[in-house]
């Protein structure tokens, strides 16, 4: 009895000391209670050292344990999770270079303690093999979905079925995980739970279930789930524009775009936190990014589209009036002689017919035989003019509505002249593109000798 009041009040002490770190991020100042539950749960996951084991190396430390051949209803004592999760720390530190070794007496210790303050907010008096399995496989890394396969193994039945007292069980050792970080009031177990995730569906199959849970509007009561992972992937993505509230040079994670004011970007730290400043209000709609693209590779990407209407040699000809069955890719460019598997020497096309397109497509051009070149080069010449004409209305547009809102950001001078910029390599491209065009349909209306 002496021996379990001190393990008790260690693990008390041990347990306050987890929480007072995690209160120092201020995660209780996020406003909504989906993204601080997740920013919550991925603290502790990194405070324990689980984001280094994937959840096959979980796996397999259940099958080493044994828990494989376990009844999901047994109870597992103390001593024994105790030896399951320090199973998983020697082996994590067999597998990691000896430069990155943990401290594996401090991370059983934070896990174990965890596990335990979870299993004890519901208050219930027994911890069994099913509750081990499914939050420790909830807590560690890797793909949601190989999580999600794994998941669905413990709560099927032997026709590849979900079973829905497993899927409710699954439910309550779930949730206990919110409950833990004191997020039970908005992601706490209810009776009807496991009824609003498939309301009406008869039989859930596997696909059923992964689509669900994964889908972009999941169950109330696992939306953070799929979104501690998508924190977890975005944590090293570096945009490289300012925050309009903060003014810090840079964000890292999310990026919230407005979507009624010019130019209105927030950090994730300010979004969570509802802070806005100038005309922007909370009430606006937000549009998240998980990635950054550089108007370069916008604009490269176009292209790209673009030129995906040219053929690739050895395919069926296409003329300008009818479109290809499929998409064709766009032709990568090589470097040094260009090789040819046709039995037919390179052919080489006048220079003033592929001036001001690339060598990418002269390039793609030269690698086929037999080829009608006019028509081919009608269909790319109209597709990338099309796509020009429209970037260069969006960015008029945008130009517009930026001469408006200039008065109001003074400090965005640099801004202008790259947009005036842009507008001039646009425009000059564009009309080098129709003079292409002109001059092929000139060529094409000639009497052929």
């Amino acid at each position: 009895m002496i021996e379990e009041g001190g393990r008790r009040g260690k693990t008390m002490a041990e347990k306050r000391q987890i929480f007072m770190e995690m209160r120092t991020q201020n995660f209780d100042t996020i406003r909504l209670s989906t993204y601080r539950t997740a920013c919550k749960l991925r603290f502790v996951q990194k405070k324990c050292k689980l984001h280094l084991v994937d959840v096959w190396n979980m796996i397999e430390a259940f099958r080493d344990n044994g828990l494989n051949t376990l009844d999901h209803n047994t109870e597992l004592s103390v001593s024994r999770l105790e030896t399951i999760v320090s199973s998983i720390y020697f082996q994590l530190n067999k597998r990691l270079p000896t430069t990155h070794q943990i401290n594996v007496q401090q991370s059983i210790s934070l896990l174990l303690n965890f596990l335990l303050a979870a299993h004890e907010s519901e208050g219930q008096g027994r911890l069994t093999v099913f509750s081990v399995k499914m939050m420790l496989a909830i807590m560690c890394s890797g793909k949601i979905v190989d999580k999600l396969r794994y998941i669905f193994s413990q709560i099927s039945d032997s026709n590849g079925a979900m079973t829905v007292s497993r899927f409710d069980h699954f439910l309550r050792e779930c949730l206990k995980l919110p409950s833990a970080v004191f997020e039970g009031p908005s992601f706490g177990y209810t009776e009807h739970s496991a009824q609003s995730c498939f309301p009406q569906q008869k039989k859930v199959m596997l696909n059923m279930f992964l689509d669900t849970i994964m889908d972009d509007s999941p169950p109330q009561c696992l939306v953070w789930l799929p979104l501690m992972h998508r924190i977890a992937n975005v944590e090293n993505v570096v945009h490289p524009v300012s925050c309009s509230y903060c003014r810090s040079e840079s964000m890292v994670g999310f990026r919230y775009r407005c979507q009624q004011c010019f130019s209105y970007q927030l950090c994730q730290n300010c979004f969570w936190r509802g802070h806005a400043s100038g005309n922007h209000s909370n009430q606006h709609q937000m549009k998240e990014h998980s990635s950054w693209k550089s108007p370069a590779k916008k604009f490269g990407r176009a292209i790209s589209k673009s030129l995906g209407c040219v053929p690739t040699a050895g395919s069926p000809q296409t003329s300008p009036g009818r479109g290809s069955s499929r998409p064709i890719p766009m032709p990568v460019r090589s470097t040094g002689t260009t090789p040819t598997h046709t039995g037919y020497p390179p052919i080489h096309m006048p220079q003033d017919s592929l001036a001001g397109v690339g060598g990418d497509v002269q390039e793609a051009f030269a690698q086929g035989a037999r080829r009608n070149l006019r028509n081919d080069l009608l269909v790319a010449a109209d597709s990338i003019t099309n796509t020009m004409s429209s970037l260069v209305k969006e960015l008029h547009t945008e130009s517009t509505r930026y001469i408006y809102f200039l008065a109001r950001a003074p400090d965005s001078s640099d801004q202008s002249e790259e947009t005036v910029c842009l507008h001039g390599l646009l425009a000059r491209i564009l009309v080098r593109l129709i003079l292409v065009r002109l001059t092929l349909c000139l060529r094409e209306t000639k009497p052929h000798r």
